[in-house]
């Protein structure tokens, strides 16, 4: 797999492309295996928890890498495919909104993590070199097929981040801390 460049991708993604340090389907397949332990040992009593009101839920942030994984991995195949129609964007605090994502097990949501990233990584497998290196307009923005690999990796260990700072950090009684993040 050829490196990135950074016409590849809006510099929009590019914190979620530089938090993958390993090769890309290193990083992807090491997840599938990582975050599973991650999610299931969340406290029960974490699972419909806000850092402050305005934020998403523990479920609603995790059900979000899902979708966003969906969406990303359904980019890439319709631009490895040679297809260049552009792609909208989607409004993810509406997923969210619409997900019903708190009614939902943790074990529920390992098991669609675990499923949807072995069938992503298996369709990424088939990518040769000219189809990673294929481009398309999502969001209004022109981006590679490879991108997206890194963009699902990077995102996932974005909030996995997020969660374990800011949701299930252990240290609660620095509230001035946790009051100045935006």
């Amino acid at each position: 797999m050829n490196q990135l460049k950074s016409d590849d991708f809006p510099a929009f993604y590019r914190g979620y492309i530089e938090s993958v340090t390993n090769p890309v389907m290193d990083e992807l397949m090491e997840q599938l295996t990582s975050f599973p332990l991650f999610v299931r040992d969340i406290p029960k009593d974490k699972e419909t928890y806000r850092y402050t009101e305005d934020k998403w839920t523990v479920k609603e942030v995790l059900c979000h890498i899902l979708d966003s994984e969906r969406v990303m991995a359904y980019r890439a195949l319709r631009f490895a495919r040679n297809d260049m129609t552009a792609l909208a964007s989607f409004e993810q605090d509406e997923f969210v909104a619409n997900g019903r994502h708190d009614e939902r097990s943790l074990e529920s949501i390992v098991k669609e993590f675990t499923a949807l990233r072995q069938s992503n990584i298996c369709l990424f497998e088939t990518f040769n070199e000219t189809e990673l290196n294929r481009k398309g307009m999502a969001s209004d923005r022109l981006i590679s097929v490879q991108a997206f690999l890194y963009i699902i990796a990077g995102h996932l260990n974005h909030h996995r981040t997020v969660l374990a700072t800011r949701y299930l950090k252990e240290d609660s009684s620095n509230n001035n801390q946790q009051e100045h993040v935006v």
